[in-house]
């Protein structure tokens, strides 16, 4: 018969119909058992084989087609799919099949052929489907009503909680956490001494999740608003140790591939997302999970361990959603919701279990006070049945004169003649005795819901004595994310700056001090030109500025750290999208001693800008200084009303007043500082804030020059000579004030460098070409020098 409907409602009836199936038949747990529909079917379905866990295994294909032709009405490969990670202990907190052969890994590996694989019950889903042969639970016809099937498991086992559960069904989904059996059993018999009991007080018993795999739950807070509204969230680390260079997994976080784990931290490490990683191993057996980080010396463990967390699933988020079907309908409850429907059917499964013995028990009292009646006088039993002609006339005598109904008298004309004697009249009399005191038994259990609360009692504990175990996985109480820069010691560190834009920080106890003349030490690799070094602590912002003008400013820390020796990191690999190069660099705690930065260029100009400008340095960096065909050469610090000394490679050197130059914003080109004739080019720039100045020469030659000896200029003059310049001392690279305590270095073209005192150096004239500072190597130059 056809009918007319309209689009709309056919569709919408439909999709109604295909959700609600979803929901109902596929992808929610009951509240009761714990179980999904397929999960319960495949259990009773090896109940009704036979494969408890004391029998031996049966091939899983076997299984699998047992379910599918009876009761479940999908492919096997969802079946199977089901029966394996039922089996899987890094699935499962408390697995329900016991399986034989590969049933999948951690890494990923998919389970063997349903062919090759065995499986059998595990003992402990005996306490799932105990009693249920006792009429406990309801039963339903299955796809093509040719059976009948149990609608849920009577459930000793509280497996809702301790195994969880997880789905998606339509506009709805379900993620509960695994617990521990033990922590659940107390929380139940708690709240059925304490009903009133609240969430806090539950979770005295209930610490939080226990998941198979162990992990770390970082902080209470998630699990406790889990725990009241039925939804919330929690922070789920594997457990790493550092240990010396390396940093070992013995775990790692629920339901985590492994493989890929792995894999990512590895391209991670190659994408320098993850520093300090020099190899990876997988050490993991049967015993359980080892995963070796093997670390560089420079790193820093805590460091690389955060940055494992932060972006590889060694940290997930795990939302808990309570969602489960509740007298057929979804519903998400709170923990001591599920706790409390959980109480309520084992009350009913302990009362209709009862019920059910309490029924035999009474029929088979009714037989047996018409055996007794007619063994009480056995010589007239046997004489009604002798004189009858057929078994219904013996069976109404029998009824006549000793007030019986049909099934007593059939029970007695049932009887073996063996069964005639004295010993077997007091064996039926011991059995109606034991029986009549078992009625009152179940009698009382029956009209006391006390009694039947302490019977549950009993059963919880002995399921705790039986299967309970310790918790694998760790809560910390309180937890507050520590930050990358927190990890980080503070240390000395030397910060070189190369000419071919490279930056190294070393140990500051790489530099020894020596004697003037000396042949230096290596300070980096030949193939990189020292630049500039400087000290800072490593939680110090540095600013660099590169010769197109600009500046950016990183944490010292962020510069891999590195040998005396090593060619250091490229600075565009350090700052993304920086590809000029750096001409300076500065360590943040000088701006706290000064007012104005200034800057010098290779023609010679020069400008004056507060330092309140640069406090707020954008990641992509911000303008510094305006050039017109020109580049930065020079960056100082000064205090607003210091001295500057400019020197030229021919050896002139200007001493003006800093006020000279007027302050000007960040967008400003400068002024003319010193007049530079015949091609020559600024060669140095120093604040004077002592007696004498350092002239340092690339032949390695150098001297100290009071500024006494200076007279003050104005800006834009060519300068007095400061030194010398002679095919043996080469043109100047270096000028600045020193003191007789300071140390000072002295970098090479080839790397090399030197640490002497000041006081070394001997004060000479303005036309005196200084001493011997460093013995340098054929073809090796100086190419910086500074106070340290």
């Amino acid at each position: 018969m056809l009918e007319n409907r309209p689009i709309e409602k056919e569709m919408k009836d439909s999709y109604l119909d295909y959700a609600m199936s979803v929901i109902l038949s596929r992808a929610i747990p009951d509240i009761r058992d714990g179980l999904k529909p397929v999960q319960r079917r495949i259990l009773y379905s090896m109940y009704e084989m036979g494969l408890t866990f004391d029998k031996p295994y049966r091939k899983s294909a076997r299984i699998v087609g047992e379910v599918m032709g009876k009761y479940h009405p999908h492919g096997d490969a969802a079946i199977y799919a089901s029966l394996a990670r039922m089996a899987q202990p890094f699935s499962m907190r408390y697995p329900l099949v016991d399986g034989q052969g590969n049933f999948g890994s951690m890494d990923g590996d998919p389970p063997a052929a349903m062919r090759y694989t065995e499986a059998r019950l595990e003992r402990i889903s005996n306490e799932l489907l105990e009693d249920i042969e006792y009429e406990t639970v309801d039963f339903a016809p299955t796809f093509d009503g040719t059976l009948k099937e149990p609608m849920f498991l009577p459930g000793k086992l509280p497996n809702l909680l301790i195994n969880g559960s997880s789905g998606i069904a339509v506009g709805m989904a379900t993620n509960i956490p695994p617990h521990n059996l033990g922590e659940i059993v107390d929380a139940l018999i708690y709240l059925i001494d304490n009903r009133n009991a609240d969430i806090d007080e539950l979770m005295k018993f209930i610490k939080g999740p226990d998941f198979p795999t162990g992990g770390v739950i970082m902080g209470k807070s998630g699990i406790l608003e889990a725990y009241k509204t039925g939804k919330g969230k929690i922070i789920l680390r594997g457990k790493g140790e550092i240990k010396k260079n390396e940093i070992i997994f013995t775990e790692i976080p629920y339901e985590v591939n492994k493989a890929d784990l792995l894999t990512k931290i590895s391209e991670l490490s190659k994408a320098g997302i993850i520093h300090g990683i020099q190899s990876i191993k997988d050490e993991s057996n049967k015993e359980g999970i080892r995963i070796v980080v093997k670390l560089e010396s420079s790193a820093n463990p805590e460091v690389t361990l955060k940055q494992i967390y932060e972006n590889t699933q060694m940290e997930v988020s795990y939302g808990i959603i309570n969602l489960v079907l509740l007298d057929q309908t979804p519903k998400i409850l709170s923990l001591k919701e599920i706790l409390e429907e959980f109480l309520k059917h084992r009350e009913l499964m302990v009362r209709r279990r009862t019920e059910f013995f309490l029924k035999k028990a009474k029929s088979r009292l009714h037989i047996l006070e018409g055996l007794i009646k007619a063994l009480d006088a056995i010589d007239l039993t046997i004489k009604i049945i002798r004189e009858s002609k057929d078994p219904k006339e013996a069976r109404e005598g029998l009824k006549s004169q000793f007030n019986l109904d049909d099934e007593q008298a059939n029970a007695i004309l049932d009887t073996r003649l063996q069964r005639l004697t004295n010993m077997q009249m007091e064996e039926l009399q011991t059995e109606f005795k034991d029986l009549t005191q078992k009625v009152t038994e179940y009698e009382k259990i029956l009209s006391d819901e006390n009694e039947r609360w302490e019977i549950i009692k009993e059963e919880f504990l002995e399921l705790k004595r039986m299967y309970g175990d310790s918790r694998r996985t760790e809560i910390v109480d309180s937890y507050v994310e520590t930050t990358e820069e927190e990890l980080i010691p503070h240390e000395e560190n030397t910060i070189i700056l190369s000419e071919d834009n490279r930056l190294n920080r070393i140990e500051i106890d790489s530099f020894v001090s020596q004697r003037r003349g000396g042949k230096g030490v290596y300070a980096g690799n030949q193939e990189s030109q020292i630049r500039q070094i400087i000290t800072a602590d490593s939680h110090d912002y540095i600013y660099l500025f590169t010769d197109k003008g600009k500046v950016y400013k990183i944490k010292a820390y962020q510069i891999p750290k590195g040998e005396r020796r090593s060619r250091g990191k490229l600075i565009e690999n350090i700052i993304e999208g920086l590809k000029d190069k750096v001409v300076f660099i500065m360590n943040e705690r000088s701006i706290d001693e000064n007012k104005f930065i200034m800057f010098f260029t290779e023609k010679g100009k020069g400008k004056r800008t507060r330092l309140d400008e640069f406090r707020n340095i954008r990641s992509n960096g911000i303008i510094a200084t305006k050039l017109r065909d020109d580049n930065l050469k020079y960056v100082i610090l000064t205090k607003g009303d210091g001295k500057v000394a400019l020197l030229s490679t021919d050896g002139n050197l200007v001493l003006v007043n800093e006020s000279e130059f007027r302050p000007m914003g960040r967008a400003a080109m400068g002024v003319t500082g010193i007049r530079l004739v015949n091609g020559n080019k600024l060669a140095a720039v120093d604040y004077v804030e002592k007696d004498s100045l350092l002239i340092v020469t690339e032949r390695g030659m150098g001297k100290r020059v009071s500024t006494q000896e200076f007279t003050m200029r104005h800006r834009g003059t060519k300068g007095m000579r400061a030194i010398k310049i002679t095919d043996k001392t080469g043109t100047p690279v270096s000028a600045f004030s020193v003191e007789n305590n300071d140390e000072i270095i002295i970098i090479t073209k080839n790397g090399k460098t030197i640490r002497i005192k000041a006081e070394t150096v001997p004060v000479q004239g303005r036309n005196a070409q200084g001493v011997r500072l460093m013995d340098l190597d054929e073809n090796d130059v100086v190419v910086s020098a500074s106070t340290i």
